[in-house]
């Protein structure tokens, strides 16, 4: 993905665009090479089946969703009173 490695200067091409090439990473205390080529484990392992995708469905996404519906009972959203619009003063 290189969600984390660094991107920059940006070469101009004639035709008005440009090229963006990874140049930057990090490595962790080990001293490897981070990040790249490992990707992130899930919090919640999700079984995608052919089934599934042939039958239209997103097991991943409904999970998902389940999550956040079972979070948000465990810890509702509190809305805040707006406060009162600032002073404003002509000079």
């Amino acid at each position: 993905m290189g969600g984390l490695v660094g991107i920059w200067d940006y070469p101009a091409l004639i035709d008005g665009g440009v090229i963006s090439v990874p140049r930057g990473g990090f490595f962790n205390l080990q001293g490897e090479w981070d990040v790249e080529n490992k990707g992130i484990a899930p919090d919640i392992d999700v079984e995608v089946t052919p089934k599934d995708i042939a039958a239209g469905r997103d097991p991943q996404l409904e999970k998902g969703v389940a999550e956040a519906l079972r979070l948000l009972k465990e810890r509702p959203v509190q809305l805040k009173k707006e406060p009162a619009p600032p002073v404003r003063r002509r000079p």
